[in-house]
């Protein structure tokens, strides 16, 4: 067996169940298959192996899911593809073949099922890879910053629980003046190589890693920046992003034998950890531009998300959104909520009126990265709060977000039944940072960290 183009990556992961996405190669016309095998750390027999036919219509990659693992523990497991001799093996078969796996051993954890222990999570979104002529020109400098995130993974405690990358993963526009990516085998392209560069592989095979796109996983400002020629761009852009990002989120159903559905009706996605639960949104590709009935999110969506937030017993609640839910830019803000105020006065009246605690947005986007508090002028029981952590790593192109950068002397919307009004509770931070999360039963400790995973600012946002 061969070690993985791509990959592993733990995905979507619970108590008792994971999602490993791997990506072989392929072979002329021969059968390609790719494995996983695991067991208990400390323990000496693995499992028998389970394994997925590769076909050149999903890249030569897949999911496969473990099922039936044992709550809060420390599994090893190893990964590989190959190619048999004969033309005739099924899924079935190549599991009494005397395989000879690739020797690295991984390792991932599975969730607790204790309600209430604390958790940790890492948050970042915009990891920026030139690529020129399809090659990544210093590949490392994209990649670095993972490095100090896989460091942190390895000694955290409470453990982390989840990663949670909040938009622009891959950059298919980052040369859109001069030669942008449009055919579909150019941006496979970029998702292998942005995907297999060494520190992030290291912390997405150990790390249960969740996604959402943004923009440019498509083009800049998708749709505001649509033009007639453009379906084609798109459709190449989502079938990439359905292979490498969604593929192995909660959007995919578990199905009752335990195999995940091939069905994917949507991106956004909910997902659980004890009492903490993650709504991830979709604020890309369900836009409304109409005058009429302008929306970030569709119907479908935002009835989703209210009945969530409504109905929920979760004690805190995430909402990501991949742009800013608020504050405001001064100028470049019609991308993000600002555009879509009536929306976002919906979703806020919705918490107030039903008094919903600890409600927390988290997004990225804006190149640079901060907490901010939300509150209301006539009902102090009010308050909401925002994350956001961007970016992984810049382009030399791009400025980094300021605190001049954001509308902070206004209120956010006025009401007749009050004004809502925000303020920053850290600094804004203006380089390459990643955002380390620490949940407990009193409050959410902010870390952010730059690219070298020294700290940068410490914010505590009380829970009620």
């Amino acid at each position: 067996m061969f070690k993985p183009t791509v990959g592993p990556i733990i995905g979507h992961t619970t108590t008792n169940h994971a999602r490993i996405f791997l990506r072989g190669k392929l072979q002329d016309t021969s059968l390609v298959f790719a494995g996983v095998r695991y067991r208990r750390l400390g323990e000496e027999h693995w499992s028998r192996g389970e394994f997925v036919k590769l076909t050149i219509v999903r890249d030569m990659s897949d999911v496969i899911a473990l099922n039936e693992l044992a709550s809060d523990t420390e599994y090893e497991y190893q990964a590989g593809w190959f190619s048999p001799m004969s033309p005739v093996h099924t899924v079935e078969t190549v599991q009494e073949l005397p395989l000879q796996w690739p020797r690295d051993i991984y390792r991932f954890r599975t969730q607790s099922s204790k309600t209430t222990t604390p958790r940790g999570y890492i948050v970042g979104s915009c990891r920026y890879l030139r690529m020129t002529a399809g090659i990544p020109s210093a590949p490392h400098l994209g990649d670095g910053i993972f490095a100090s995130i896989a460091h942190l993974a390895q000694r955290a405690e409470p453990p982390i629980s989840a990663t949670l990358m909040t938009g622009d993963q891959i950059y298919v526009d980052d040369l859109n003046v001069i030669a942008p990516d449009r055919e579909y085998k150019e941006i496979l392209s970029k998702y292998r190589i942005a995907f297999s560069q060494p520190n992030i592989s290291k912390l997405m095979s150990g790390t249960p890693t969740y996604m959402i796109l943004d923009d440019h996983e498509i083009e800049d400002n998708w749709p505001a920046n649509k033009s007639k020629t453009d379906d084609y761009l798109y459709k190449n852009a989502i079938a990439a992003y359905e292979l490498y990002q969604a593929s192995h989120s909660p959007a995919h159903e578990l199905l009752a034998d335990g195999q995940i559905s091939r069905k994917l009706e949507q991106y956004w996605y909910q997902f659980a950890n004890g009492d903490i639960e993650w709504f991830v949104t979709d604020s890309r590709t369900r836009r409304n531009l109409s005058a009429d009935d302008r929306r970030i999110l569709d119907e479908e969506q935002e009835q989703a998300l209210c009945k969530w937030l409504i109905h929920s017993p979760a004690r805190v609640k995430f909402v990501v959104t991949s742009v800013m839910f608020y504050p405001d830019r001064k100028t470049l803000g019609d991308d993000a909520w600002k555009a879509f105020p009536e929306q976002r006065l919906r979703l806020l009246e919705t918490i107030r009126t039903h008094r919903i605690k600890n409600v927390i947005f988290v997004s990225g986007d804006v190149h640079g990265s901060l907490t901010s508090r939300l509150t209301h002028s006539e009902d102090p029981d009010f308050e909401v709060h925002t994350i956001v952590s961007s970016p992984l790593y810049n382009s030399k192109l791009l400025p980094y977000a300021k605190a001049s950068t954001f509308i902070l002397d206004q209120a956010l919307a006025k009401t007749a039944a009050g004004d809502y009004r925000h303020e920053l509770t850290s600094q804004v931070v203006s380089q390459d940072n990643f955002a380390h999360l620490v949940v407990d039963r009193e409050h959410i400790q902010v870390n952010y960290h730059d690219r070298d995973g020294k700290p940068l600012q410490t914010i505590n946002i009380p829970l009620a």
